[in-house]
């Protein structure tokens, strides 16, 4: 009896045993499995905000969602202590068509070098991406249809008006490119009138028209663009060429994929006049230019950019003045 009273006990212990060693190794296994899964995350953390590093489109997008997120949250808390009698106005005003006078969409709808210029863009002169977006496609569009690269049209709508569709220069000038509304008021019949100039998207259209007909009427690229700032009949353009130019080459090189600083400026450099360059245009710029190409533009001047690499032409040296911009520099002598 005391025999089969030890084998019980030896089996029991033995159970014992064997059911903790089994715990202790599925304790083992899930730590290790624990560690493992983290060690993961962390790689995949990694490998996110390296892609992320990389790609502004993508970076900017979740900024924006995540903005949008907190500004809704924001909002929404805000109308819980909103006088009903205002939401009842407000709702007596509602017009679910306004979104169709909105001139702005998705930078995700764009392509991805088009949504990387619209970023850069908006970080640079400080203005929503939406309309940005909005204003990068219809450069894209109608520079492929007027044979204009869609960066000249927004490097001249950053130096004019600094994407601010409702500038004026003292000479009239008016909207996003800075159109001489008055001399060009047939441009905008087919849009409705005058008014037009100051929708963003119409003003695009009817700038990139007279700044196809400058550029034929000069027979070269820096000569349309004095010709477009109004300085035709001066001895220089008080480096508008130059600052368009310099702004059109860093936009080359954000569609490049390249990395180009928002802040970047144009050092003052003091150089002998350069040669004009082959206009920017497809092979149809020896056609004859419309009388009006010789109206000219308002051609504010813009924010200070850096001179790149790419040819540009050469800086006015200090003797040059910059064009006088005065009324009688609307008309060009023909």
């Amino acid at each position: 009896m005391t025999a089969i009273n030890r084998d019980v006990s030896e089996l029991v212990s033995s159970a014992r045993a064997g059911v903790s060693l089994f715990v202790q190794d599925v304790v083992t296994g899930l730590r290790q499995v624990s560690h493992n899964a983290l060690a993961l995350l962390g790689l995949a953390a990694v490998a996110v905000v390296v892609f992320l590093s990389g790609r502004d489109d993508v970076r900017h997008g979740l900024e924006s969602q995540v903005l949008s997120w907190l500004v809704d949250r924001a909002t929404a808390r805000t109308q819980v202590a909103v006088d009903p009698e205002l939401n009842d106005v407000l709702l007596a005003m509602a017009e679910p068509e306004a979104i169709q006078r909105a001139t702005a969409i998705d930078p995700a709808d764009l392509t991805r070098q088009q949504a990387a210029v619209a970023y850069w863009l908006s970080r640079r002169y400080s203005v929503a991406p939406e309309p940005i977006s909005r204003l990068v496609q219809e450069a894209w569009d109608v520079g492929r249809r007027a044979g204009v690269e869609p960066t000249l049209i927004l490097s001249i709508m950053a130096i004019e008006s600094s994407f601010n569709p409702f500038a004026q220069s003292h000479v009239g000038a008016q909207g996003l490119m800075q159109v001489m509304t008055r001399i060009h008021h047939d441009k905008y019949q087919i849009f409705g009138g005058q008014n037009a100039a100051f929708d963003p998207v119409t003003n695009l259209r009817v700038g990139v028209q007279v700044l196809k007909e400058c550029i034929q009427r000069a027979g070269s690229l820096e000569g349309g663009l004095k010709y477009y700032v109004g300085a035709a009949n001066m001895a220089n353009d008080g480096g508008y060429a130059y600052r368009v130019l310099a702004e059109q080459a860093f936009l080359r090189q954000v569609v490049a994929g390249q990395k180009v600083p928002v802040n970047v400026s144009t050092p003052v450099q003091t150089m002998v006049q350069a040669e004009p360059s082959a206009p920017q245009m497809l092979p149809a710029a020896a056609a004859q230019p419309h009388p009006e190409a010789a109206a000219v533009q308002g051609g504010n001047p813009g924010p200070a950019v850096a001179i790149p690499p790419a040819a540009l032409p050469a800086a006015p040296s200090a003797s040059e003045s910059a064009p006088i911009r005065r009324a009688e520099q609307v008309a060009l002598a023909h």
